[in-house]
C-alpha cells in the first residue's frame, strides 16, 4: 500500500467530491488501460536514443486529460501541476517525478496520429462502455408539439372536447392539444 502525503490526506477530509473527479474516477474504471498500453507498445520510443521514454499508461493519462477538458499541451501540463484530482488521475507522486512536459505530450501525440491508433482505442472503449451498460444503442426523440384551437371550439355534445386544455410555453398561453412525434434510430 502506497504511502498517503499530507496533500492526500488534507484532500481526503474534504465533504465534496468535485464533478471532475467523480468522472475521472468512472473512467479510471472503465478504460481498458492494458489493452491500450498494449496497442501503443510497439509504435512507443524504447529509450536506445534520446531521453528515457515515460511510462505508456502515464502518457495516455495526460493525453486523455487533455481531450477532455480542451487543454493546449502546456494548458493540460499546469492543470495537473494545479489540479489535485487530475494529478491522482496520472498517479503522479511529486516527491518522486514531475508532470510530463509538453513536448513529451506533443510527442505522444503524434505517436498515436501517425500510427493510426485512435480508432483502435475507440473501439477498445465502446466495446467497454457497451459491456458496462454505459452505451446506447437505440433510443428515441420524442418532440411535443401544441396544436392551436380556439377556445370556443365545442363538440356535438355542445361541451368542450375533454382532450384540448390551455397549456403554456414559455411565457404564452396556448389552447389546443399536444402531438407528441418519436422518431428513433429505425425510423427513416
Amino acid at each position: 500500500m502506497k504511502q498517503q502525503s499530507f496533500a492526500d490526506v488534507e484532500y481526503g477530509g474534504r465533504r465534496k467530491i468535485s464533478k471532475r473527479e467523480q468522472f475521472l474516477d468512472i473512467m479510471e474504471e472503465i478504460i481498458p488501460w492494458d489493452e491500450w498500453v498494449n496497442l501503443v507498445q510497439p509504435h512507443y520510443n524504447t529509450g536506445k536514443s534520446g531521453r528515457p521514454p515515460l511510462g505508456i499508461e502515464k502518457m495516455l493519462r495526460m493525453y486523455l486529460l487533455q481531450a477532455w477538458f480542451s487543454l493546449s499541451d502546456e494548458g493540460v501540463e499546469d492543470a495537473v501541476y494545479d489540479s489535485y484530482s487530475m494529478r491522482k488521475f496520472m498517479k503522479l507522486d511529486f516527491v518522486k517525478e514531475n508532470v510530463p512536459d509538453a513536448t513529451t505530450l506533443l510527442h505522444f501525440r503524434r505517436i498515436l496520429e501517425e500510427s493510426a491508433l485512435g480508432k483502435a482505442m475507440f473501439e477498445a472503449i465502446n466495446r467497454v462502455l457497451e459491456e458496462n451498460g454505459y452505451f446506447m444503442r437505440g433510443g428515441t426523440i420524442v418532440d411535443a408539439t401544441i396544436i392551436s384551437a380556439p377556445p370556443s371550439v365545442k363538440n356535438a355534445d355542445k361541451k368542450r372536447d375533454e382532450e384540448m386544455s390551455s397549456t403554456r410555453k414559455g411565457s404564452d398561453w396556448h389552447f389546443g392539444m399536444k402531438a407528441h412525434v418519436g422518431v428513433d434510430a429505425g425510423t427513416a
